[in-house]
């Protein structure tokens, strides 16, 4: 049985920052891609990056590009999303997933392609 699970996420300032993790168990990690997605009230879910099976490429979209960093553990099945100067428009709750990977690669613009989702860990940035 695959479990995807996410933790870390809490209430910080505006400029602060957060670091959430996502574990991994159930599936040969390395053979796979993992993303992180957030979905705010109100709004669509959004892809906010994600990292290749190895770990050496990385997509971020626009809004996040320069204050957040994926990085992953293939030993221990970890994924970590590090966020820096973050803004109240970061508030959401934040979703990590695996989409197989047939190359090394990666995207966030189809989350279909992703198999496995966890429950979420939410994030509040306060002004």
């Amino acid at each position: 049985q695959v479990q995807v699970a996410e933790s870390g996420g809490d209430l910080v300032q505006a400029g602060g920052s957060l670091t959430l993790s996502c574990t991994v168990s159930g599936l040969t990690f390395d053979d796979y891609y993992m993303g992180w997605y957030r979905k705010a009230p109100g709004k669509e879910r959004e892809g906010v990056g994600c990292i290749s099976k190895s770990g050496d490429n990385t997509y971020y979209t626009r809004s996040v590009e320069g204050r957040f960093t994926i990085s992953r553990d293939n030993a221990k099945h970890t994924v970590t999303l590090q966020m820096d100067s973050l803004k109240p428009e970061d508030t959401a709750m934040y979703f990590c997933a695996a989409a197989p990977a047939y190359g090394d690669y990666c995207g966030i613009s189809e989350s279909s392609e992703y198999d496995y989702w966890g429950q979420g860990t939410q994030v509040t940035v306060s002004s």
